[in-house]
């Protein structure tokens, strides 16, 4: 193994040596703490936004193209949706819309309630946009369990019939927010590897012995942990990508957008300032637009 750890706000492949499984572990640092501290968000919600945001950098990392992973859960809920997007140059945002008396009414017991308690019955979704050129691909499951963990591993086994292990966690360490994820899955047999179920069954049993609190730990590297996992059988690093906090909005996308309004419904838009003001939801960075800069020639 490497000698070189991973450092934080990275995502890394690795599988296991001469084994039938690879997988990948993602550690935000900095990057999660800038999504969550865009918004105020009770503790619950932040906990599903950073598993989103840990769970799209996991799956989105493995894409060979250019293009985006959109993580996407929407129900019933107090929380009624929660979104976080990862594109292939590592940028990552994510946003939840939710009732804040509901998410209260709802985390009075001991403990924190998870996806199901906060979404309610609904779907949850992973989207590849390849670009404008190029049909989104969107496949989705219903949201099952307290974790999107739970909800990647029942997609994943539904849309791809890969047999596949997820961890999420978010946690507080150093005065910031961190997120951590790992996932691993099954290659199946064929006539090179011969049958794999049990190797697949001894590195699950390794999963199980993961926990949480070692995914958001930030004196634990990426590869400490990789190696007490699997260090009875070793385990290749394959390269990683860094990972920030990334916004795509622009004054030139507001004002796009702006313009799709007509002139009376823009006008209504007009604050005492003068300015039609615009706050985007990821980041919250508010946009002020002159009317005048709306004008069509």
């Amino acid at each position: 193994m490497p000698d070189t750890p991973i450092p934080d706000d990275v995502v890394g492949a690795f599988q296991i040596e001469g084994e039938p499984v690879r997988g990948r572990i993602a550690r935000l640092g900095a990057s999660i703490d800038a999504i969550l501290r865009g918004h105020d968000y009770p503790e619950p919600v932040a906990n599903l936004l950073g598993e989103a945001c840990a769970l799209a950098a996991l799956v989105g990392s493995n894409l060979k193209f250019d293009g985006r992973l959109i993580v996407e859960a929407r129900g019933s809920g107090p929380v009624r949706y929660v979104v976080a997007d990862y594109d292939t140059s590592g940028g990552l945002r994510g946003y939840c819309r939710f009732d804040a008396d509901e998410v209260a009414a709802v985390s009075g017991g001991f403990q924190r309630p998870g996806a199901k308690t906060l979404l309610g019955d609904g779907v949850f979704m992973m989207t590849v946009d390849q670009g404008p050129d190029m049909d989104r691909y969107q496949g989705m499951t219903d949201i099952q369990g307290e974790t999107l963990a739970l909800c990647a591993e029942q997609y994943f086994a539904q849309s791809e019939q890969t047999p596949t292990r997820v961890r999420l966690a978010v946690g507080q360490s150093g005065g910031g927010a961190r997120a951590g994820g790992f996932l691993i899955q099954y290659i199946a047999a064929d006539d090179t590897r011969g049958e794999t179920i049990e190797a697949w069954n001894r590195t699950q049993a390794f999963f199980e012995t993961l926990g949480e609190d070692e995914l958001v730990d930030g004196e634990l590297s990426s590869n400490g942990l990789l190696f007490r996992l699997f260090h009875e059988d070793g385990v290749r690093v394959f390269g990683s990508q860094p990972l920030r906090a990334f916004c795509r909005c622009s004054e030139e996308r507001i004002v796009t957008v702006l313009k799709s309004f007509d002139a009376a419904e823009r006008e209504d838009m007009v604050e005492p300032d003068g300015k039609i003001h615009v706050t985007c939801e990821y980041c919250s960075r508010v946009y002020a637009v002159a009317p005048e800069e709306l004008a069509t020639v």
